[in-house]
């Protein structure tokens, strides 16, 4: 619990107001990064478009884990909800259009979403394995429809759906090319805060708004309504729950039902936004990248958000400039020297002086090559997940109940 009050990463990931604070810090940095290297793409209004691009499928699988795992049952099987998603978005997006091929996603992620629940709130089987089991169903069943359903159509394939039609986007356009002009100009933190504004508002698609407006609904839901509180209670103590005429199971079931349908969103997203059809294996992982922005977050609202938009954007410049990635090695130099910084106050020398020996090898290497490899370059999202997770998972404080089996009338949860 010592680790919980004094690790500074966990209280600004705990207050809105900090992490917002900890927003307006790592702007400031980026900026100062972008003077020092020259690399202006680092907040051009096309890397913002890039970042939202990315950031919404692992925000969207981020959130549903929040509402399973407040509840107290970890969803492992993020990843092949957002499968079913692909495929069901595809299919039906393909039939009768992309609005109704997000319905069908959404609808088809909740039914399949309600077998997780069965075998994780009512037998009471291991959740991970049940995790496990939806995402290595949902690989097999997406194969076996796309060759039932997508071979034989015009460019479909048992790997590839036949294009589905685009949502329309919108740009603000009073202001967009103000802000456009105002960050070609390179002024120092200024241009940069313009350009992260231009890219979002400049060719919205009205479905990553429309998503991205499922977060403050859902944290109205989870934090301020009387479902909201039975839902984090039976996270936190079902016996106690229990006790006061909360009915668990129900609670809990619709808490994954809506896991599933919000994730199977995320795997939609993909197909019919981001790519324009369905692509064996194009989630890529996002899934357990997901589940890691919760864990990042510490099952908050606003701390998923950063940790879904982080991995967004390592994600958005992979593919973008290498360069990128190479400048952004100076910001991994300050903010581990800050992060060792903090070990002075709790007399933490061997913590400081490994922070301080990772931050000089960084900078080395930074100083020494021109470039990172492309094979690193397409390693550092899952790096960065891989860091993130090394660093905090140990002092977050999940539901205290996520992923113990209970059963209705036990004495103890565990």
């Amino acid at each position: 619990m010592s680790n919980l009050k004094t690790n500074p990463i966990v209280r600004i990931l705990r207050s809105p107001s900090r992490t917002a604070l900890a927003w307006v810090g790592m702007i400031v940095l980026i900026s100062l990064v972008r003077e020092f290297t020259g690399v202006n793409d680092i907040t051009s209004a096309g890397a913002m478009e890039a970042t939202i691009r990315f950031t919404i499928p692992i925000l969207m699988a981020a959130l549903g884990g929040l509402w399973a795992e407040r509840s107290g049952i970890i969803n492992i099987g993020l990843e092949g909800f957002m499968i079913f998603g692909t495929w069901f978005g595809a299919w039906f997006g393909f039939l009768f259009g992309p609005w109704i091929g997000l319905l069908s996603a959404l609808l088809a992620g909740g039914i399949i979403a309600l077998l997780h629940a069965f075998l994780t709130v009512r037998i009471g089987i291991d959740q991970a394995v049940s995790g496990l089991a939806i995402n290595l169903l949902a690989a097999g069943s997406a194969r076996y429809l796309a060759g039932v359903f997508f071979t034989g159509r015009p460019n479909g394939s048992i790997q590839v759906s036949p294009p589905i039609n685009s949502i329309s986007q919108f740009t603000v356009h009073g202001l967009s090319p103000f802000l456009s002009h105002i960050a070609e100009k390179h002024i120092l933190i200024i241009s940069d805060v313009a350009g992260i504004l231009a890219g979002i508002v400049t060719g919205v698609n009205w479905v990553s708004l429309m998503l991205f407006l499922l977060l403050p609904f859902s944290a109205w839901i989870l934090w301020h309504t009387k479902y909201g509180l039975r839902m984090r209670f039976c996270g936190e103590n079902p016996v106690a729950a229990e006790s006061l005429g909360i009915n668990v199971y129900r609670t809990r079931f619709i808490a994954v039902c809506v896991s599933g349908a919000i994730a199977a969103l995320g795997g939609a997203y993909l197909a019919i936004v981001s790519t324009g059809n369905y692509l064996e294996g194009q989630t890529n992982g996002r899934g357990y990248i997901g589940l890691a922005a919760v864990i990042f977050g510490n099952w908050q609202p606003s701390g998923i958000l950063a940790g879904s938009f982080l991995f967004g954007l390592t994600d958005a410049l992979r593919v973008r400039q290498s360069t990128s990635v190479h400048a952004l090695l100076i910001l991994v130099v300050v903010l581990t020297a800050a992060y060792g910084l903090t070990k002075i106050k709790k007399k933490d020398w061997k913590g400081l002086i490994t922070n301080f020996v990772i931050s000089g090898l960084v900078l080395a290497y930074f100083l020494i090559n021109s470039r990172v490899p492309d094979e690193f370059v397409t390693f550092f999202p899952y790096l960065t997940t891989l860091i993130v997770l090394a660093f905090l998972s140990q002092r977050l404080r999940p539901p205290a109940m996520a992923g113990a089996p209970y059963h209705k009338g036990e004495e103890s949860g565990v």
